[in-house]
């Protein structure tokens, strides 16, 4: 685990420093389709309550930048590994974001969203990186109250457009290992213009 959190944080880290506050500093092609992943992730959340939610992963803040034009009544609290990526949440936002490098301690949020955390492996063997997603998945539904949600590039993927660095995931195993172990309530969203799919676990 040590391993692979060491890995992408030197990789993400070294995103942000070359492209700086934008998509590309989080490894994304453009603005579009990042706001597309955020449209279906926060599809999880229920606002006709003020709500908290923890952003898995937040890199820079553009999910917080987000929820903040989308609905007011969310408490946002963005986590990163990378502490250059926090730096430059905390630079870039004046707002009333929390922005952390370590997990809180027996503390929850209504919901926990996560994109893009799963998709580089970098050299970590295909079934290692998949109990180490097994992993998060498990810390993520102990974060949360009333649900979570992520992305993750889909074994789908045409041929040509795949590369050796990166994991593509079989849906519906991760669908099934959602329902048997976390909700009976498992939306899966595969039916969008993108090289991936999106999970919804909503608690009763």
């Amino acid at each position: 685990m040590d391993k692979i959190l060491y890995s992408v944080n030197d990789y993400y880290t070294k995103k942000i420093k070359e492209h700086g506050v934008s998509p590309r500093g989080v490894d994304w092609n453009g603005v579009e389709s990042q706001e597309l992943r955020f449209e279906l992730l926060c599809k999880v959340i229920d606002y006709s309550n003020p709500c908290s939610v923890l952003d898995f992963g937040c890199g820079y803040g553009a999910m917080s930048d987000y929820l903040a034009r989308t609905n007011s009544g969310v408490v946002f609290t963005g986590f990163d590994i990378s502490e250059e990526m926090i730096k430059q949440a905390m630079s870039t936002h004046q707002n009333n974001s929390k922005w952390i490098t370590e997990l809180p301690v027996n503390e929850q949020f209504d919901y926990v969203i996560a994109s893009g955390i799963f998709n580089v492996r970098l050299d970590t063997a295909d079934e290692e990186w998949k109990n180490y997603i097994i992993g998060v998945l498990n810390q993520m539904n102990g974060l949360s109250r009333k649900g979570f949600s992520f992305n993750m590039l889909t074994s789908y993927s045409d041929a040509e457009y795949m590369r050796d660095y990166l994991y593509y995931a079989q849906p519906a195993f991760f669908f099934d290992y959602c329902k048997v172990n976390f909700s009976k309530y498992v939306a899966l969203l595969h039916d969008y213009p993108l090289y991936e799919f999106t999970i919804l676990v909503r608690k009763n």
